[in-house]
């Protein structure tokens, strides 16, 4: 860009943005994280940050918040989400972490300002203890993996 020139991006709109990561113990659990500010579950994950690729997010909050350096893979789900009174619209992505052997799983450490605890679930006791926004998108995560493929969403349901 030249001096003087006009950045027009500046002034399109911004959205919220989140990554999460879709972990599972060999036995096809889920990992979930309890957080200290809110009702329900979540998977590990948070925002992405000011000029943070979602992937780097991941990966940075995955240390965050499990004190494991692991590194996502592909991406499973993309769900845009749609505002709220309380909370603007989003992008929020999920992606996979692969199955944490039970020997890594013993490494967690969780930051208690942040997180009251974790724990492996099922898709029935993930249900439960998610958002249903959330469980909706984790069970698509978990089909996405299944498949080889990556889902889109639109407030947790698959559009296309």
């Amino acid at each position: 860009m030249t001096a003087g020139s006009f950045d027009f991006t500046a002034t399109l709109p911004r959205k919220r943005m989140g990554a999460g990561v879709l972990i599972t113990h060999p036995d096809g659990r889920v990992l979930l994280v309890e957080p200290t500010y809110k009702a329900h579950w979540e998977i590990p994950g948070g925002a992405v940050e000011a000029d943070e690729s979602p992937h780097a997010a991941a990966t940075r909050e995955l240390l965050e918040e499990l004190g494991l350096p692991l590194r996502p893979g592909r991406l499973l789900v993309s769900d845009w989400v749609p505002p709220l009174p309380d909370r603007t619209e989003g992008l929020m992505v999920v992606f996979d972490g692969g199955a944490l052997a039970e020997e890594r799983a013993t490494r967690i450490r969780l930051p208690a300002e942040e997180l009251r605890g974790w724990a492996w679930c099922t898709e029935a006791e993930a249900s439960q203890r998610l958002s249903g926004l959330l469980a909706r998108r984790v069970s698509a995560a978990r089909r996405a993996r299944a498949d080889g493929n990556a889902a889109y969403l639109e407030n947790g349901y698959p559009i296309c």
